[in-house]
């Protein structure tokens, strides 16, 4: 089927999300809380774009909004940038300190609203992108917690959990740099404790921390050194080498 993006004709297919067909055909629209590894947030709402239906327009999701009909798309209408500069400016008072945050009000210019207050400190907009990544990429260790105005992503009680394998993985998606994670060459600290560096013995690069990599090896089934992904590449390449004499 084919829809219309800011007057383009784009092919897509029926259920996509419009944030993908829009992106495939080269349109920017900003997002915070999407990431392609975990689909189905919609928190952020920065990704909103007007889809007109039978001469009906309305303001949608577009990072969850699934194409079910021939419509017209615009990323980019003064609807769009009107509530996309709210959601903005939100999002600005929610995490002050975000400089990523402030780029973006910039950038789309988004208005002055002295009506808003700000919550005190902080960079995080509670996407929840590193409470998904860390139930289904690693062992579930943080979750949000509390509500309203004193809602958090912390561990539970905001003691160093016992469960968490310091994979690092919920700051690596944190759109914002929210989450805190400290690196030497031994070592790595986040959420309250720390976690030694496990190296591989045979090319000396950092693996994880020896509870990331006990807990990767206990799903995979493999040898944690067997996980090095350096040296797998280049045993794979010998063994093509070899097979194939390239």
């Amino acid at each position: 089927m084919t829809i219309t993006i800011n007057g383009k004709p784009c092919a897509c297919e029926r259920g996509e999300f419009l944030l993908q067909v829009a992106r495939r055909n080269g349109f920017e629209i900003p997002t915070l809380c999407h990431h392609e590894a975990i689909a189905g947030q919609g928190c952020c709402r920065l990704c909103i774009a007007e889809v007109v239906e039978r001469g009906k327009g309305r303001i949608v999701v577009s990072c969850v909004f699934p194409v079910e009909r021939e419509c017209e798309v615009y990323t980019d209408s003064d609807k769009v940038r009107r509530e996309r500069g709210m959601v903005l400016r939100l999002l600005e008072k929610r995490a002050p300190e975000s400089p990523e945050i402030q780029a973006l009000s910039q950038k789309y210019a988004a208005p002055a609203i002295d009506r808003f207050v700000k919550v005190d400190g902080g960079k995080c907009v509670l996407c929840g992108l590193c409470v998904k990544a860390c139930g289904e990429l690693s062992v579930g260790a943080i979750s949000t917690v509390s509500r309203g105005v004193t809602k958090e992503i912390a561990t539970p009680y905001h003691e160093p959990s016992s469960v968490c394998v310091g994979c690092g993985s919920c700051a690596h998606v944190c759109p914002t740099g929210a989450i805190e994670i400290q690196e030497t060459e031994d070592s790595r600290t986040i959420w309250g404790r720390t976690f030694r560096l496990v190296r591989c013995a045979q090319c000396g690069q950092v693996l994880g921390t020896a509870e990331e990599l006990a807990h990767a090896a206990q799903k995979s089934g493999q040898d944690p050194e067997a996980l090095c992904p350096a040296c797998r590449q280049r045993q794979m390449a010998d063994v093509f080498s070899q097979t194939y004499g390239g």
